[in-house]
This record gives structure tokens, C-alpha cells and sequence, in this order.
């Protein structure tokens, strides 16, 4: 049985993403995910692997998607603005199906912001972010042990799908301290063939060269291969959407939220069950597909919905998109919202306060 650590959760993620298979990590420093490319920098070297403080974010990036051709498990981390600067290379990786794995510790924007924790990258990663049709595995935990889990798996779910995995952990997540137990370190032959990299031209004389790119100067030609890579987002939505539901069908009202808000809302809903207020929360773990036919369903028994969140008004658009799917004739629920911005984080008595008072007006 694997002993539980006490880690940082950036820590954990770098650990996380070595026991996976990553052969090379790409990074330049930005708060509040440096331990991430500290860890990195001590310990892929010692492993004989790949390690680089590149000279920008953008070249960060760009080695990921080189590293990634060439048969390498490849990551880069970094921070909001950070990632701002690497949607270029993430729309290349997506357009021309290369898989990586991207860690955001979100921070509070926009512009260069504050350091402190933030959700306001919400709508840049569920989005696409970078330009063209395309879209993105979106992981969020909850805790520095899911940040560890999530981090291991993005790296599977990305060789699978030959899609970017990005794993979203606010600030909070990454800075603080937890016990965990770490995932088993991948074997070589643990990993995944890739049949379609390039190299290795030596060993195989008679194979064609192989061009991984992601220009197709005809448009039919670049519709086509959108139009196919779409398909496989469809089979993405449909096996592995995820969530947590922790309540049931008699509660008066449901929390909404992710990561450090959902923490914060369990608070909130044990505050309110002790006053005799059944709260449901609705967590989604996967931003990206995000689980609209599991709130739906939630969402039919027309009930308020309450969408807590580190940002002025994002996530809560995906919880509106989902009560599209309630059939008609069926009463929708009344959503409400409590939003910060810039680093501020919700309080567990914020939100209890809130849901006595949308519970009372009822």
C-alpha cells in the first residue's frame, strides 16, 4: 500500500506528471506556479530526462509541441498571463493533433493581474482560447490529491484522444499543503506506442516522411480534417464527461461550483443542513466537456440553482446553456450567482447568507 506524503500542490503535480511518463518539461517562471518548474528542474535532470527553462513562454510552448512530435510524453505549466502567450502554440498542437499536456495555476487577471487565486480562465480554456475551431480537455481539481491524479491521467487522456489536456487548478490549489497518496511511477513499457511520429527514419528505410502539421491551404481540405476532429470531440463528450453530485432530488437548492469554490461550498451546504436546508453541490470535473445533461437533469426538478465562482460570470454561462436541455413544459430553476474577481475568494458564510435568502424568498 502506497504511504500518504505531505505535499504542496505544485509539488504534487510535478511528481504526478514524472510518474506518468513525462519525458520532457518545458517551463519559464511566473507565480504562483514556480514550484512546478523548480521540481522539474531537480528532478527530470536526476531521471536523465529532458528540462528547460525556455526563454519565453512561447518557446515553451513550441518545444512541447516539438518534444511531443518526436515521441515524447512533453508538459509545460504556467499562470494566466503565461498562458495568454501560449494559445498560439496550443491551437497549432490541436490543429494538427499532437498531444500535450498544459498545467494552468490560475491567478487573478486580466492583464498582468494579481498573484492570488483566481477562476477568470474559465472561458480560455473552455473556449479554445487560441483562434480556430478546436477545443481542449479541461481537469479541475478540487485538492492537492486530485491535482496529482488529474495531472497522471491528463497525460493518458491526451495520447488517447492525440488531444491538449490542460489541467486548471486555481491558486489556492497549487500553494497549499495536503496529504496524498502518489500514483505508481509508469514503466517504459507502460506507455503508449505512437505510431505516427516523426524520426526514427533510420530504423524504418522504407517508411514515408512523416509532416506534422496543422496548415491546409485549401479550405474543404482544412474544413474536412476540422469536420473529422470534431467527431472525436463528440466521442470525448460522450465517455468522459465527469462530475460530482453530492446531495439529492429532495434538496431546496444547488451550489454550482469548481475547485477552491467547491470546497468553499461544501462548507457552506454542512452551515445550511444545520438548519434544516437541504443543499445539493454540483461539481464539474471536466470543464471541458462540461457535464450540461447531468445539471439538466438536476436542474428539471426547477429548484434555484446558485453558481459560485472566482470570477465575474463564466462558469455560470455554462450552467444556463444547461437548463437549455429541460424539456419543455418544465419548470426551469432560478439561477443565481456569487462572483469575485481579481484573487478574492469566496467565504463559506457568503454563501450560506446566500442561500438563506434565496431559500426565504421562495
Amino acid at each position: 500500500m502506497n504511504e500518504k506524503v505531505l505535499m504542496k500542490g505544485n509539488d504534487a503535480i510535478g511528481e504526478a506528471a514524472i510518474r506518468a511518463g513525462c519525458g520532457a518539461y518545458f517551463g519559464y517562471p511566473i507565480t504562483p506556479q514556480n514550484e512546478i518548474t523548480a521540481y522539474m528542474a531537480k528532478h527530470m535532470l536526476d531521471k536523465g530526462r529532458i528540462f528547460i527553462q525556455a526563454e519565453s513562454e512561447i518557446g515553451a510552448i513550441n518545444m512541447v509541441y516539438g518534444a511531443s512530435c518526436a515521441g515524447a510524453r512533453a508538459m509545460t505549466s504556467s499562470s494566466s498571463p503565461g498562458i495568454s502567450l501560449k494559445q498560439e502554440g496550443m491551437s497549432y498542437a490541436a490543429g494538427a493533433d499532437v498531444p500535450l499536456v498544459l498545467v494552468n495555476v490560475v491567478r487573478g487577471g486580466p492583464g498582468l493581474g494579481s498573484i492570488a487565486p483566481s477562476q477568470a480562465d474559465y472561458f480560455q480554456s473552455t473556449r479554445g482560447g487560441g483562434h480556430g475551431d478546436y477545443y481542449c480537455i479541461v481537469l479541475a481539481p478540487k485538492s492537492v490529491q486530485e491535482a496529482a491524479d488529474f495531472t497522471y491521467e491528463a497525460f493518458d487522456l491526451s495520447d488517447k484522444y492525440r488531444i491538449p489536456v490542460i489541467v486548471q487548478a486555481d491558486g489556492m490549489i497549487g500553494q497549499m499543503m495536503e496529504g496524498l497518496t502518489l500514483p505508481p511511477q509508469k514503466s517504459a513499457s507502460e506507455l503508449p506506442k505512437r505510431d505516427w511520429i516523426v524520426g526514427n527514419m533510420a530504423s524504418a528505410p522504407k517508411r514515408n516522411a512523416r509532416h506534422i502539421t496543422s496548415i491546409h491551404l485549401v479550405p474543404e481540405e482544412l474544413e474536412g480534417v476540422t469536420k473529422e476532429r470534431f467527431k472525436r470531440y463528440e466521442i470525448i463528450k460522450a465517455q468522459e464527461t465527469r462530475y460530482e453530485y453530492t446531495g439529492d432530488d429532495a434538496a431546496d437548492i444547488t451550489l454550482a461550483a469548481y475547485g477552491t469554490c467547491a470546497r468553499v461550498c461544501l462548507g457552506a451546504k454542512q452551515l445550511a443542513e444545520k438548519e434544516g436546508i437541504k443543499v445539493g453541490l454540483f461539481r464539474p470535473i471536466t470543464l471541458w466537456p462540461f457535464p450540461y445533461k447531468a445539471l439538466s437533469n438536476i436542474g428539471a426538478n426547477g429548484k434555484p440553482i446558485l453558481t459560485v465562482e472566482m470570477s465575474l460570470g463564466q462558469l455560470i454561462e455554462d450552467v444556463k446553456l444547461s437548463t437549455v436541455e429541460i424539456p419543455d413544459g418544465v419548470k426551469r430553476p432560478p439561477l443565481y450567482h456569487i462572483g469575485h474577481s481579481g484573487g478574492v475568494i469566496p467565504t463559506e458564510e457568503e454563501v450560506f447568507e446566500e442561500i438563506k435568502k434565496i431559500c426565504k424568498a421562495k
